[in-house]
This record gives C-alpha cells, structure tokens and sequence, in this order.
C-alpha cells in the first residue's frame, strides 16, 4: 500500500534513505506521468507532522489561497463604478490588471529560487505582510490619484508572488499518492473560488456603502487573519519528503543548471504555453465579461447607463456566482477524471486539459454573439465555458508536482507562473481595452457601439483558447516518456558515473541504509 498521509522530515532523527540532487549523473532528463504515488517506495512512515496538523495546515493554506484571488478580482467586480470615479478608458482600465499581474511575474523567479533554498514558510509571511499594507493602502485614494492606484496594485503583486510560487510546493511535501492529489484539488478549487467571491465581495461592499473603495479593505481585513494563522499552525517540511520516506531531499545545484533541467522536461515545457493560453483566456474573460454583460443589458434596453457611480452590480453577483460554481464543480470533475484514467492511460492529463480548453471554444464563441439578444443564454454558455476551463487547474497543478524533482519545484512553480503570466494574463485585459477602444474610434461614440467594440475584441479569447488545447494535445505524446525516464531514476536508484557527464542531469543517490 503506497502512503498517503504526511510526512517526516529530517529533524526527527529517523533511520531512512537520504536523497540528494546533484549535476554529475549521466541519467537523461526525465519527468513523471502518473502522480509520484506510483512511484514512492512501500514504507510505513512514522510522520513527524501529523495528519491533524497537515491538514489544518492545508486548511489555512487554502484560505489565504482564497483571499489570494478575491483581492485579484475585487478591482473587476467593481470596474464600472472605478471607470465613473477616474473617468478613465477601457484600455486605461485594463492597466490595473495589467500592472499587477507584471510586478507579480517579475518577482516569482525571484522567490521561486527562495522557495528552492530557504525557509519557505517566513518567504510567505514577508510576501503577505507587503501585500496587506499596498492592498489596504490602494484602498484611500482620491479621484486624482489614478497612478498612485496603479502603482499600489503593481505592489500587492510583490505579496502575491511569495505566496503562488512557495504554498503548491508545501502540498506536495505533506502528501502523497492520491491524497495529494486531492489536497491539490481542494486548494486550486480555491481559484474561481475566490475569483467569483472577488466579484460578488467587490460589488456587495460597494453596493452597500455607496463606495467603491470599501471593496478594497476586504480582502486586507480577512488577511490579518490569514497571517496570524501562518504564522501559528502553518509548518515547512523538508523538500521532498513524500517522495523520500520522510527524509527529504536536498539540493546542490545552481539556479542555470535548475532553468537547464526544466527547458529539457519538454511535459513541463509543453503544459507551461498551455498554461499561458489558459492565463490570457482567463485573465481577459474574468476581467470583461461583467462589464461585457453590464453594457449587453444597456443594448438590450434592460437598464439605462452608468453615469456616475454606484453602478448597478447585478452581472458582477451574477458571474461570481457561476464563477464559484463552476470553479468548484470543474475542479472536482478535473480531479475525478485525472484518478479514473490515469491508470489505465498514462498520458490522461494533459489530454483532460485539452478536451476543456477546446470544448470551452464554441462556447465562448457563442457567449459572445448571443449576448446582444438573449441574456440567460449568454449566462448558460458562461457556466459551460468556465465549466470546461476548471477542469484544468487541479490536474495542471498536478502534473507540475509529478514532472519536476522537489528541490527545483518552486523554481518550475515560478517560471511557469513568470511565463504564464508575461504572455497570458498580464498583457490580455489591456490588450482586449486597447482592440476595443480601437473599435470604438471607428465610429461616433454611442453606448451600443461601446457594446459592440468590447465584444468583437473579446473575440481574440476563442482563437488563444485552441492554441492552448493544441499545446496540451502535444504535451500528451511526451508525458509517458517521461514518466519511464524518472521510473529509472527513482525506481532503480543508479549508483553515481565514475565520469561525469557531458551535460547537468538529476542524481538520486540512497546515501543512508535501514
């Protein structure tokens, strides 16, 4: 029976095998298909964390993961109200995201090379204390402040980045096998999940006290509990436990030869452009579609403009709602499917990944052209589309943990999260303003063409979406590879080459015998 539960770490005093990474073997680069479970010794732990504590370490874990994303998508939910306080464009508009989410990529590596060699516990509680003092202080500004808004948004990103890069990496040293998988499964369902509640959150509290800015103080008042939690329950166990017995694995490689290594697993590599097309798709819809509905109810003649703010919030409950829904039931759905086939095909993964990035296609197409005629259709093709979308999070976090070694996985976490970022969501809600507000230059400036001008730019999303699944459809014919190539290197432990070789692999040597 492969084990499931938590792990030791090294300080227990232990007797086991003690596993190091180094650069001199000649093994080929390689990466795992199927979850480590598969691959983990038969062993009966004595943990030293123990299961109560792992698990309510994942519990906190996954609230700040929560308040992680609500804080990112409180600015959409109130967008309109924001657009009327500044009296700002759509592409201006789309800089608050857009300069967040780029402070956010520049700094992973950053703590992602942290993550790999120190105490990861206190890189979160530095990151998220920064994050709570820009967050509430972007809460104060005044309408002739819109820069100093951007920059204090482009600053929570710094918190941000510690926390994404540094929290999957603790999952994958407290759990094994199947149960890490669903730890992985709870903890990403947290993404739309505090997505849609960023929304609903934002436009409640504004609705509420007739201010847009009390949106902003949310987020940072549920944080000081978040970190005092941190602080007190949450651990940092050895990189690599749940792969070693307990003991954990240590590292002695450079950060060139950690990028090297990853630049040569062509299943991290491939699933990283999916990721990226996943990030612009969604970073793009999250951040439009509440005002692209809020202007379709305008063209229809359902509700007059806003003028001035507090805007109506309706769209922003609305798709919050199906944003929770569907984050929660694609997510669990993903996870499901990823247990039942992985066995029985090997590279079910990233194929998973591919069925919703494509099935989401036809339905973003027609949320799209169906909005100007019929509302309650457009919100049926919204709960499929995103539905299709959460069947990747789980099982792309998933396939992350299994295809890296422990001790470079925050630095995969961060340059995965860097890349996707860069060329996904950072530059997507901008670069939609930007086509829309080109669009509306073409013609005299009336709120139905505002409508129209927004729409015919979100239609960029559909075409990124099947590159995406195209790129996950080409990680599936490497993925089995992999997994053989890191069978041989866990599996059958070589001995170390009397002659290094020509190029920087991954060494796992049994140091210590039972």
């Amino acid at each position: 029976m492969e084990p499931n539960g938590p792990v030791s770490s090294p300080q227990d005093g232990v007797a086991g095998p003690r596993w190091s990474v180094g650069s001199g073997s000649g093994l080929h680069y390689g990466s795992f298909v199927n979850s480590l479970s598969s691959l983990t010794p038969n062993a009966v732990q004595n943990p030293a964390i123990s299961p109560r504590r792992a698990h309510i370490a994942i519990a906190v874990l996954c609230y700040i993961n929560l308040l992680n994303y609500m804080e990112r998508y409180t600015i959409a939910g109130v967008l309109s109200n924001i657009q009327a306080f500044f009296d700002i464009s759509d592409s201006t508009a789309g800089l608050l995201q857009t300069v967040f989410i780029c402070s956010f990529l520049l700094l992973a590596p950053l703590f992602g090379y942290l993550g790999d060699r120190y105490n990861r516990k206190y890189i979160m509680i530095g990151g998220l204390s920064v994050w709570l003092l820009t967050s509430a202080g972007s809460s104060f500004v005044s309408s002739s402040q819109f820069w100093l808004l951007v920059v204090l948004r482009a600053l929570v990103g710094i918190g941000e980045a510690s926390y994404s890069t540094v929290a999957p990496t603790i999952i994958g040293d407290l759990f094994t096998g199947g149960k890490r998988s669903i730890m992985i499964c709870i903890f990403y369902v947290f993404i739309p999940v505090g997505s849609g509640l960023g929304y609903i959150a934002g436009a409640g509290s504004a609705a509420l006290t007739g201010d847009w800015h009390w949106a902003l103080r949310i987020t940072p008042i549920m944080g000081v509990v978040g970190l005092i939690l941190m602080i007190l329950l949450c651990p940092n166990p050895s990189r690599g436990a749940a792969e070693t017995r307990g003991e954990g694995v240590t590292g002695h490689s450079s950060y060139k030869e950690d990028v090297k290594y990853l630049l040569k697993n062509k299943s991290y590599v491939l699933s990283s452009l999916g990721v990226t097309a996943l990030a612009f798709l969604t970073g793009a819809l999250a951040f439009w579609l509440p005002t692209f509905l809020s202007r379709a109810h305008v063209t229809q003649g359902l509700r007059p403009p806003c003028i001035q703010e507090p805007c109506d919030s309706t769209d922003s409950y609305i798709f919050g709602a199906v944003t929770v829904a569907t984050g929660i039931l694609g997510g669990s759905l993903g996870t499901f499917l990823s247990r039942q086939f992985r066995d029985k095909m090997p590279n079910a993964d990233p194929l998973i990944c591919a069925v919703g990035m494509l099935g989401s296609v036809p339905c973003l197409f027609i949320t799209i052209f169906v909005a100007s005629a019929s509302i309650p259709a457009t919100y049926v093709f919204i709960f499929f589309g995103e539905l299709l979308l959460s069947l990747n999070w789980a099982v792309l976090a998933d396939i992350l943990l299994y295809v890296v070694i422990p001790t470079r996985r925050a630095t995969a976490e961060a340059l995965q999260i860097s890349v996707g970022h860069l060329l996904g969501d950072a530059g997507s809600p901008y670069l939609l303003g930007v086509i829309s507000d080109a669009i509306r230059t073409s013609k005299p400036d009336t709120y139905d063409w505002s409508f129209h001008s927004l729409k015919y730019s979100l239609l960029v999303c559909p075409f990124v979406g099947i590159v995406g699944g195209v790129f996950f459809l080409i990680t599936a014919f490497y993925i089995t590879e992999d997994r053989k190539a890191v069978q041989q290197l866990l599996g059958d432990s070589p001995q170390p080459q009397q002659e290094p070789a020509p190029e920087s692999s991954v060494e796992l040597s049994n140091k210590a015998k039972d």
